[in-house]
């Protein structure tokens, strides 16, 4: 038995053990979102003063560990809080896979009172849902569920509410199965089928949440469309008679709808945790420090702070600036690394990762539009919603291949639609049913157009 002491405090591995597995089990926050492979280098800690891996580490003697600073995500909602509490409330709760976002409700006044915005903790399981129903499958989800809860009771207790109060809530397929305790192994095997898609619904005591009477979910569609895009869909305006809309949900993973009077289409597409840092050597979430902006005039940090890193939104800036220039239409840079700031910088490798994410996002669009036998002409309005839409430049975003050069005119950036559309559900404004009934998934994996055109768009 070894000794593992962070900061005055003593924690026990038996010989042998992983860092990291010491580690997560005593809840100590590491970010992992390699899921412990060894190659995102984001778990760094200091052990006896050199930094290593904590996934890499094996424990062979006592060691003293320092971890590295836990960052608060920037997360904006775009939602107007009131401040001012009345008779009948409730919460609403947004499980995103990299951020949570949690709301007191008016239901007299139909509006958002206070809003609180934390790190999904669970991150340190892995940055996407495939990497977390991984661990849930190899170990137990109850580590991921007990995290998850502790940080809503975390949440919870800065509104000073004193009654009981319900709590709807919304998150992809696979956060809502952790959530309310159910093993999500079977959203990651092939049938890939979900244990429930139907709204769930279970009292505040048996999640062991504080001050809740009843956690209610918004109903999922698929495995890999859940209730945030629901919840999107139910905020969102419809087209009119003759168009269809689009809602690009860039989150950790790429959800996309395409929808009209008569009926959804939607898709996932594996984007992989691009957008929110987890792939790109120097890349962060939306936390102070993070560069979320980019031109040859300079950059933007989120709380104008020293530069830490870099979020979503710099990283399409970035790859704007330097196409045709230090990055050709193949994605080759001319230099091996481009200083974007002090000890922050863009690699060949992060170019590749965006050029996989670009190209996903950009082919689920074109294979729905090829599915339902439309055109970019018949799409009236483009919603881009999620963290990394808050500051999204749309003329790089489309410079860089991410959204159609068509659609540029088209965009508007929605900061946590899933958020806001729960809010409306929850106060009997809803349009669920009809979603639900005329939803079709499209399985990406399955389709030749995507296949062809992934190949294909993977050029600049």
């Amino acid at each position: 038995m070894h000794k593992v002491t962070i900061e005055n405090e003593i924690l026990y591995a038996e010989n042998g053990d992983k860092l990291s597995d010491v580690l997560l089990r005593n809840g100590k926050y590491v970010d992992h979102p390699c899921a412990g492979k060894g190659t995102c280098k984001k778990c760094t800690v200091l052990v006896n003063g050199q930094p290593q891996l904590s996934c890499q580490y094996v424990i062979d003697s006592d060691i003293d560990v320092s971890l590295p600073q836990k960052y608060e995500i920037s997360s904006e909602t775009g939602a107007e809080n009131s401040g001012t509490k009345t008779s009948e409330m409730c919460f609403v709760l947004d499980i995103g896979t990299t951020t949570l976002a949690l709301a007191l409700v008016s239901l007299d006044e139909k509006s958002i009172i206070k809003t609180v915005t934390r790190i999904n903790p669970q991150k340190m399981y892995g940055a996407d849902v495939i990497s977390r129903i991984e661990y849930c499958r190899n170990n137990s989800l109850l580590p991921l569920q007990k995290v998850l809860i502790d940080e809503i009771n975390s949440m919870l207790s800065l509104f000073e509410v004193t009654d009981d109060l319900c709590m709807f809530v919304a998150g992809n397929t696979t956060m809502l199965h952790i959530f309310f305790g159910v093993d999500p192994s079977t959203i990651g095997v092939a049938p890939y089928k979900p244990v429930f898609t139907k709204s769930q619904e279970k009292s505040g005591t048996e999640l062991g949440l504080c001050g809740i009477s009843t956690a209610c979910s918004l109903p999922c569609i698929s495995s890999f469309v859940g209730a945030d895009i629901v919840a999107g869909l139910n905020y969102v305006e419809f087209p009119a008679e003759g168009k269809y809309n689009l809602l690009i949900d860039l989150g950790t993973n790429a959800e996309i709808a395409l929808f009209s009077e008569n009926g959804v289409i939607c898709t996932s597409a594996a984007a992989g945790p691009c957008f929110e840092g987890a792939n790109i050597s120097c890349g962060m979430g939306a936390s102070e420090g993070a560069i979320y902006a980019y031109s040859k005039s300079g950059y933007k940090s989120i709380g104008n702070a020293y530069p830490k890193g870099i979020c979503g939104t710099g990283l399409v800036d970035v790859i704007a600036e330097l196409l045709y220039t230090e990055i050709d239409e193949t994605g080759y840079m001319n230099c091996e690394v481009f200083e974007i700031a002090d000890g922050v910088s863009l690699t060949q490798g992060d170019v590749r990762q965006y050029q996989l994410a670009k190209s996903a996002v950009f082919s689920a669009v074109e294979t729905l539009l090829k599915y339902k036998k439309i055109t970019h002409d018949d799409i009236g309005k483009v919603y881009i919603s999620g963290g990394f839409s808050s500051k999204i430049n749309i003329s790089n975003a489309v410079k860089t291949g991410l959204i159609p050069k068509p659609f540029e005119g088209k965009c508007t950036a929605i900061n946590n639609s899933s958020l806001l559309g729960t809010v409306k559900y929850a106060c009997d404004e809803n349009r669920i049913d009809s979603f639900i009934s005329d939803s079709e998934y499209v399985d990406l994996s399955s389709s030749s157009d995507f296949s062809a055109l992934f190949i294909e768009n993977m050029m600049f």
